[in-house]
């Protein structure tokens, strides 16, 4: 792991600051992995980001000069519960993410279904969370032209992220497909009210033909 940077962000909270998000998400493993343990001093939160990690009421002083010291192995591929979601591969932007990648239409939803996903933090919408998991060199730009309306439960791919829209919203992702079921990503009744928390693997099923 390289450079780990702690910085101060509030008067009990600290900033992790990683070189990558794969190093931030093997940070944020290796911080819940204590915490079971019994091994990290009192914190009430702990919020992963893009190369980021939050700790919120922090109780130890000397936790920031602890956390600089910390040998972090790197993340196991099958590490965290696995959750399979059914998915519809028609979006309108399949076209184009398949010139982008170089491939044939039908090769997308391929690709997609047969890699395995993390999930390396939430945000945006409560229930959204961005996965990890294809190659770099199959990294899509967002789209020039934002739409005002995406549906909820819309797959998509934007940067290195895949994610599905929890709700109705505008949004910029190019979209692949969808969840052709009553699955529900956020809810705020249940325990944990989001289906996929920051950790969680994700295998995405072709649920139907295109069309």
């Amino acid at each position: 792991m390289g450079g780990v940077r702690v910085l101060a962000a509030g008067p009990r909270a600290l900033l992790v600051e990683l070189d990558s998000g794969e190093e931030a998400e093997a940070f944020h493993a290796e911080l819940l992995r204590r915490r079971a343990a019994g091994e990290l001093p009192a914190v009430r939160e702990i919020v992963p980001g893009a190369r980021t990690v939050l700790l919120d009421g922090v109780e130890d002083p000397l936790l920031a000069r602890r956390l600089r010291s910390w040998t972090v192995p790197p993340l196991s591929p099958r590490a965290g519960e696995a959750v399979e979601i059914p998915v519809v591969y028609d979006g309108p932007d399949l076209g184009d993410v398949a010139q982008t990648w170089g491939v044939a239409v039908d090769e997308v939803p391929r690709i997609h279904a047969r890699t395995e996903f993390r999930v390396a933090f939430c945000g945006f919408a409560p229930g959204f969370g961005y996965l990890t998991g294809l190659p770099g060199h199959l990294s899509v730009p967002r789209r020039a032209t934002p739409r005002t309306r995406v549906p909820a439960g819309a797959l998509a791919l934007a940067g290195p992220y895949t994610g599905v829209y929890p709700r109705a919203s505008p949004g910029g992702w190019q979209l692949i497909g969808r969840m052709p079921g009553p699955e529900t990503l956020w809810d705020p009744v249940r325990e944990p009210a989001a289906l996929l928390g920051p950790g969680t693997r994700v295998r995405f099923v072709a649920a139907g033909p295109r069309g």
